[in-house]
């Protein structure tokens, strides 16, 4: 059993949708009240947050307040066939919300699904979670699905394996109905799609193959290439964690982009690993109608952990 009150930071599964950020240069902290119980195959969690908002300007003046509160309960189990079965409810409560078209007060509930394990080289990770609740003066009906899947030659040489990631999340099909589509991705990590952190669950489809490889047992290479698509044209395109680019919302095409990414990983050690990654995103004519053009990004990391 563990009780846990204070500054704190905490994630899901693969932070999809609650994380702390560390792909980012600032992380997700939360003035939160945890409690879980753990008795092996099962784990229960329930918590309560006003998550910190932080402010640019000064140091040690980041803050919480009562307007943004974020909490739930979960439940894990182990050992659920090949896997490990997972499933939360929780609560969004923001009192000042502005999405493109609605805002006011949000209060979304939030129910997830996410099913995680490996058999026989092969490996997934299944998440998918449904919003409902209200917007100002809209009702909300959003979700978003995540899938990560392969198969790794145990074998070959460099133990190369074949990997497919496939994600979205709705927008909003019509501005002027008294529903909200657009997905709330919460509190995302870029880090998920790719270190460059620029696409995020919000009116999104996007298929990601890849392959991995490792020359010897420290050393990894991956090489992957996404397309993406808006699920509907009415809504905009986005951009980590949920903002819309200007200018793209009502007008025709729903191609995003694409990306290439390539990533080296290096494990030093237990506890010391650098990272190297590039990044281009070659942009769709509806971010180039919108003023927007390709980017490229490069990306160095020295983690030590214990």
């Amino acid at each position: 059993m563990k009780v846990r009150v204070g500054r704190q930071e905490m994630a899901f599964d693969l932070q999809r949708f609650v994380s702390i950020r560390d792909g980012p240069n600032v992380r997700q902290a939360y003035d939160a009240a945890w409690f879980d119980w753990e008795k092996d195959p099962w784990r229960i969690i329930t918590f309560w947050s006003e998550p910190v908002i932080y402010v640019p300007q000064g140091v040690f003046n980041d803050y919480s307040n009562g307007h943004f509160q974020y909490g739930g309960f979960r439940v894990e189990r182990r050992d659920v066939g090949s896997g490990h079965l997972s499933a939360y409810y929780s609560r969004y409560d923001l009192d000042n919300s502005h999405f493109l078209f609605a805002s006011g007060r949000e209060r979304r509930n939030i129910f997830d699904v996410h099913y995680a394990g490996d058999y026989a080289g092969w490996d997934w990770d299944l998440e998918t979670m449904v919003q409902t609740g209200s917007v100002g003066a809209k009702t909300a009906r959003a979700w978003a699905l995540g899938t990560i899947s392969g198969f790794t030659f145990a074998d070959a040489n460099w133990r190369t394996r074949l990997g497919l990631q496939v994600d979205a999340a709705t927008g909003d099909q019509n501005p002027n109905s008294s529903t909200l589509g657009t997905f709330n991705p919460l509190f995302p990590n870029g880090y998920y799609f790719t270190l460059a952190g620029l696409t995020t669950y919000a009116n999104l489809i996007h298929v990601k193959p890849s392959v991995t490889v490792k020359p010897t047992s420290s050393l990894t290479f991956l090489a992957a290439a996404a397309p993406q698509w808006r699920e509907t044209t009415a809504d905009a395109v986005y951009v980590i964690p949920n903002i819309p680019v200007p200018g793209t919302a009502g007008f025709a095409g729903r191609w995003t982009g694409a990306y290439g990414q390539i990533r080296a990983v290096y494990a030093f050690n237990d506890h010391l690993t650098g990272a190297i990654e590039a990044v281009y995103f070659g942009v769709g004519s509806a971010i180039r109608r919108a003023g927007g053009h390709d980017s490229d990004y490069v990306g160095v990391e020295l983690n030590f952990g214990w």
